[in-house]
């Protein structure tokens, strides 16, 4: 406000009416303005208030008020009394509308807050001719804070000649500022004249959020936020959080929950969601994000919704099973569907031949999830279909199945391999029982020697007990056991653990065993290289594991529990266990000699040096080490490249068996979390063991289509620099890593499945190995390349070729290249700006000393990325 702008009265309120009087008057420029005066000094217990109007706050938090006025000198006047006043008071007074009247608020300094006693610098007492001259002062005051809608301003006279001649109140921002590639609104200042405010560069949250529930979907819609950071890349990120009877907290929403188009990056204010469990309550949080929220301190803003869904038919089964087949018949499970919704009361199959029309479809209703449909034609092959019904309905059928009944010919084939096993099997049943009644006689004798050997309380004596072996076996089995297969065998089962190391593990003599070199540390102890001479053999180049002094009872048996794992092992693409030293201080693990250490390592010290074909050919290994594992019935858990070891000759082990990390409460290694009571390396972890902690074989291949990432990107970091709880929503929103540089295709494409969502589409092992043969037999396969990225807007995990305007020079590109080792060469060859590296050819490169192949590739695949990121920058520009 500022009231010199007036063009007609200010008609502000005074009290009383014969105080305060608005005049016209001139400014310094002699411009016509309105001011008040007053000038009743020779009259006792003056108390004159002059109020302006309502004036806004406009989001203001600190007012400021100039006020131009002269005062005359009360020296100057004759006759003039003692209560002469040179001074006068500003207050202020805050409503969240204009409420004033004549007689509200009040005319005393109470409602009214005082800022200050305004004095002047300099009064006037001449006069000539023209009359008084006057001398003009300015002083600015402020207050606050203030926080309603508006207020008013009153000056109070109390005995003075004076003129307010000009009053301009306003406030003061921070203006509209470009930092780092962030705007930066302009900011209103803070309540205190020296307090700072904080600007965001994130945007405020969604408004005007709507739900709309149809059983168990959801649509969202909602309206953007009033505050967009100053960015125009907005998008929206949606949380959701399962708010189920019986928990005390709400938890993230599993993999089941479908969102359209999808989870992250939403570009329009809506979205669509289904699979929503029946009766359930569910939190969503809808975020607005931009391109710099992930590097605020502030956590983004967000807009929440609470729902219950209703009641629901079951959701489609997803898996059949063919359990058996003859020529007129087929025997079918399946199972459950992964959001029932309720009560299964039956389930419904429907199936048909093949060659007709679905019209002709027979229906079978089952309580169960087996069934056998009878009736039907030998050697055909039929469609199955089957939905689950609860009190809400049928819910859709599965997908379409196909089974063929038994030829006559197959039939007849299979009586006639199955009739040796039958004989077999009806002379092993006679002899069965004739032992059984044999060992009923003895058991019943009442002789001593019978009491020894039947007991059931003799099972832990020097020799094994067979039914104590075979409850450890089938503990970890699935419940099929292949004849002559060899089994894995927990030695944390064991009673005593030191007896699975003495089965397990050979023991050998500590003057075998000759330390020569330190050559790391490991969890229990000192990791060493030397030499092991056992009678008989030639010596050998022996990697030694030693357990450090001081250690529990607990420390022992879990370092030792590698070897129980180990010595089950036999495999050229496991690590080999030599022995253990027991029996003589220290304890040792001795294994083969690993002259290439751990395969990350290994593989960033000789960046770009492989070819594709030697790089297929250590997954190769590794993946045929884990089908032997598989086939053993092991799960590693802790499959990565840092425990892959790598001889002179390229050979990939597995190694690393210690599942002791996952049992301690050590939380010093980043790289294995928390989860349900344990650690996970969670950027190597499937899904489904991060979150219910089943680990299986089909959890290694996720696991190993990592390690196939780390291999072809040599040995770069998953995720790069993302948190694990960033690494843990993006799987769940169905980002996978993109191909890291020169990766062929078909490597890429194998990666994707082994990160399937649903662990039953994931391929085996033995699958993997096949496909890695066919790939060596086939080079040409390796041949096609996966797309690189563009780089200008890089999808949330799409960073394998950073985007060079990130970038200040040079140097820092090539460091974030991996290719730091040339910037002097870039330097005295001139490349010293983005435009001559962005225009560089193969002979420029070979020029500035790349001789290296694979660094040739990518710094040229990283040139011609750069070439295209300033293209598409220009193009916007024009």
């Amino acid at each position: 406000m500022d009231s010199t702008t007036a063009t007609a009265e200010l008609g502000w309120t005074v009290h009383p009416v014969s105080g305060w009087e608005e005049v016209s008057g001139y400014d310094e420029n002699m411009n016509t303005i309105r001011t008040y005066q007053v000038c009743n000094v020779f009259e006792s217990s003056q108390n004159n208030w002059l109020r302006t109007k309502y004036i806004r706050r406009r989001g203001a938090h600190r007012i400021h008020v100039e006020m131009k006025f002269s005062v005359r000198d009360c020296s100057s006047i004759p006759n003039v009394p003692g209560s002469c006043k040179e001074t006068f008071n500003l207050y202020y007074y805050e409503s969240e509308f204009d409420a004033a009247t004549k007689s509200f608020p009040s005319w005393m300094e109470n409602p009214w807050v005082k800022v200050d006693t305004i004095a002047a610098d300099e009064s006037f007492s001449q006069v000539d001719l023209g009359g008084r001259v006057m001398k003009i002062n300015t002083e600015v005051r402020s207050f606050g804070p203030v926080s309603k809608n508006g207020f008013y301003l009153a000056f109070q006279d109390y005995g003075g000649c004076m003129s307010l001649i000009a009053v301009r109140v306003f406030y003061r921002k921070c203006l509209r500022i470009i930092q780092n590639g962030a705007i930066f609104q302009e900011t209103l200042s803070g309540a205190e004249s020296t307090s700072l405010v904080a600007a965001r560069a994130i945007p405020s949250a969604p408004q005007a959020v709507i739900s709309s529930v149809n059983e168990t979907s959801l649509m969202l819609e909602w309206t953007p936020p009033r505050d967009s950071g100053g960015r125009e890349d907005l998008v929206y990120n949606i949380i959701c959080k399962s708010c189920g009877s019986g928990r005390r907290a709400c938890t993230r929403c599993g993999d089941n929950v479908q969102f359209t188009p999808r989870q992250l990056g939403l570009t329009e204010p809506r979205v669509y969601i289904n699979d929503l469990l029946a009766h359930t309550q569910y939190t969503f949080e809808i975020q607005a994000v931009n391109g710099v929220t992930d590097q605020s301190p502030f956590s983004p803003h967000f807009a929440s919704v609470n729902i219950t869904t209703n009641q629901a038919a079951p959701s489609a089964i997803s898996i059949m099973h063919q359990v058996s087949r003859m020529v007129d018949s087929i025997t079918l499970s399946w199972s459950q569907p992964d959001q029932p919704n309720g009560v299964i009361l039956d389930y419904e199959l429907q199936y048909y031949e093949k060659d007709l029309s679905e019209f002709n479809a027979t229906a079978v209703k089952s309580f169960t999830n087996t069934v056998t449909v009878p009736n039907l034609k030998a050697g055909t092959i039929y469609v199955f279909q089957v939905r689950a019904r609860t009190v809400a309905g049928y819910g859709r059928y599965s997908g379409k199945m196909y089974f063929q009944t038994m030829t006559e010919a197959e039939y007849q084939t299979s009586i006639q391999e199955k009739l040796p096993l039958i004989i077999g099997s009806s002379a092993a049943g006679l002899v069965f029982l004739i032992a059984l009644v044999v060992i009923i006689l003895v058991c019943n004798s009442p002789s001593a020697y019978r009491s020894a050997r039947c007991s059931p309380s003799r099972r832990h004596g020097f020799e094994r007990n067979d039914s104590e072996y075979t409850d450890k076996l089938q503990h970890y089995t699935s419940g099929h056991i292949t004849p002559g297969m060899k089994i894995y065998i927990d030695p944390f089962t064991y009673e005593d653990p030191n007896e699975a190391v003495r089965e397990f593990a050979k023991e050998i003599d500590i003057s075998c065993v000759k330390i020569e070199q330190v050559i790391g540390a490991g969890e229990f102890g000192e990791v060493c290289s030397g030499h092991l001479k056992l009678p008989g053999k030639r010596e050998s180049f022996v990697a030694i594991k030693t357990l450090k002094s001081g250690y529990t009872e607990k420390q022992r048996r879990d370092f030792l529990s590698e070897a129980s794992i180990m010595g089950q092992f036999d495999h050229p693409n496991v690590i080999r266990l030599e022995g253990v030293v027991t029996k003589s201080p220290p304890v040792m693990i001795v294994t083969e000699f690993m002259e290439n250490g751990s395969l990350d390592s290994f593989l960033r010290q000789n960046d770009g040096q492989f070819t594709v074909i030697q790089l297929v050919g250590m997954l190769r290994g590794i993946a045929a080490g884990m089908k032997y594992l598989a086939d053993m019935n092991y799960v590693h858990r802790d499959l990565a490249a840092r425990n892959i070891l790598v001889n002179s000759n390229l050979v990939c082990k597995v190694s690393d068996f210690g599942l002791s990390r996952f049992l301690e409460d050590d939380t010093s290694d980043p790289t294995y979390t928390s989860a349900l009571g344990g650690k996970i390396p969670i950027r190597w972890t499937a899904p489904e063991a991060i979150q219910y902690r089943k680990f299986t074989s089909a959890s290694d291949v996720w696991s190993y289509g990592i390690v196939m990432w780390e291999v072809t990107s040599y040995g770069e970091r998953p995720y790069w620099d993302m948190t694990n709880q960033d690494v843990i929503n993006a799987i769940e929103q169905d980002y996978r890593l993109p191909p890291p540089m020169d990766c062929p295709s078909a490597l890429h494409q194998l990666m994707l499945d082994c990160w399937q969502k649903d662990r039953n589409h994931r391929p085996k092992f033995g699958q993997i190995v096949n496909t890695l043969d066919k790939m060596i037999r086939n080079p040409n396969s390796l041949k096609a390349m996966a797309p690189l990225s563009s780089g200008i807007n890089l999808p949330l995990l799409d960073r394998t070729i950073p985007d060079y305007s990130s970038f200040n020079t040079v140097d820092e590109w090539l460091e974030a290249i991996k290719m730091g080792q040339y910037k002097e060469n870039f330097a005295s060859n001139g490349f010293s700006s983005f435009d001559l590296v962005s225009q560089m050819t193969m002979e420029d490169i070979l020029r500035v000393g790349v001789t290296l192949a694979g660094h040739q590739k990518k710094i040229l695949n990283s040139v011609q990325v750069m070439r295209t990121q300033m293209s598409q920058i220009q193009s916007v520009e024009v």
